[in-house]
């Protein structure tokens, strides 16, 4: 059984704002790498070479074609097909329908991120056929959840954001389906809050007799919606980031998991891994500390950064205090003397200047 991989990557990234005003949220890099092309390597090494990525119209659209371009970087096929309006992830699943046909897909929320991929899970939908497989989670509060009831090996019933769940097992942000379920979504009724709801898909394959199978997911599962989680999947992908010095480092002193790639360059500098320095950026008479990443091209001069993200072109400089739990943004300037604060916690969008008196 040959599956296809169905990525959703349109909506507005309202919860990431002012970070997503000028970019795609699925854009927004962890660990150097975009929160997107985690999703596309996961399909990889789980065998599928044909994918296709719902986006947004307008700029966000636009953007993710640029970067991710054809999937031939990942030796694989990438088409794109456009969500016109953002009606929930069972009208986006819909979407896809011309350019999956008649095959069993994958469905992955271009801004989730799954430890150890996919490619488990894909094998058990292989092995059995069922007409959908689930990923599922335990979690503290699945109040904020879609939630599943099992018996067995089967789902009964699925509950969207229950006021007094029946279970805690959480719908995780992957899904695989039989074709069968487009026929489904075009069913459905808008909800209360005016979206076709995947859950409510799903939940009538079950009141139809059909076999949904759960696969609960025993490591981590990160929706990278918020900045919070962006920073906690940061924390996560650096904890096994591999050593690696490509660019040139003199007068520094690095300690633990330090990744620095090919034209960086340190000078007099302090780092305390994990952290990962991207290509071509310039760090002088700096502190990086644990779990950190400096994204290509940033320019970082007399400060102390510790659990950030700090996207491309950033420039800081002249900080007489320790920055961090940041997420910077493309091309902003930071730079500033006699700073007041014991700490700087910091969330602004691309672009920006910022002078710190």
């Amino acid at each position: 059984m040959q599956l296809k991989g169905l990525i959703l990557a349109g909506g507005a990234g309202t919860r990431l704002r002012p970070l997503t005003h000028s970019s795609a949220k699925q854009l927004v890099p962890v660990a150097n790498k975009p929160v997107l092309f985690y999703g596309i390597e996961a399909m990889r090494d789980a065998g599928i070479d044909d994918i296709t990525i719902v986006v947004s119209p307008g700029q966000g659209g636009s953007e993710i074609r640029e970067r991710a371009g054809d999937g031939s970087r990942w030796g694989l096929r990438i088409g794109y097909v456009v969500q016109e309006q953002a009606l929930g992830l069972a009208h986006a699943v819909l979407t896809g329908e011309e350019a999956i046909g008649e095959s069993p897909f994958v469905v992955y929320l271009g801004d989730n991120l799954l430890q150890g991929g996919i490619t488990g899970m894909v094998e058990k939908f292989k092995a059995n056929s069922p007409d959908a497989l689930i990923l599922l989670q335990h979690v503290d509060d699945p109040r904020a959840f879609g939630v599943a009831q099992l018996d067995g090996e089967v789902v009964v019933q699925l509950e969207e954001k229950p006021a007094e769940p029946k279970s805690d097992l959480a719908l995780v942000g992957v899904y695989m389906f039989q074709p069968g379920i487009f026929e489904i979504c075009r069913t459905l009724e808008p909800s209360g809050r005016g979206e076709y709801e995947i859950t409510e898909a799903i939940q009538t394959l079950i009141d139809r007799g059909k076999r949904v199978e759960p696969h609960v997911v025993t490591g981590w599962w990160k929706d990278t919606g918020k900045w919070e989680d962006m920073l906690e999947t940061n924390r996560l992908l650096l904890d096994v980031v591999e050593p690696v010095i490509d660019g040139e480092v003199a007068d520094s002193e690095l300690d633990g998991r330090v990744a620095v790639a090919a034209g960086a360059l340190l000078e007099r500098c302090r780092i305390r891994g994990p952290v990962a320095i991207g290509e071509g950026a310039v760090l002088r008479d700096a502190y990086i500390g644990p779990y950190t990443a400096v994204a290509e091209g940033c320019v970082i001069e007399r400060a102390e950064i510790e659990n950030s993200i700090i996207l491309e072109y950033a420039k800081i400089s002249d900080l007489h205090h320790r920055l961090e739990g940041s997420l910077i943004g493309r091309n902003v300037v930071i730079g500033g003397q006699n700073s007041k604060p014991n700490a700087y916690r910091i969330l602004v969008g691309d672009d920006s200047h910022i002078g710190i008196l």
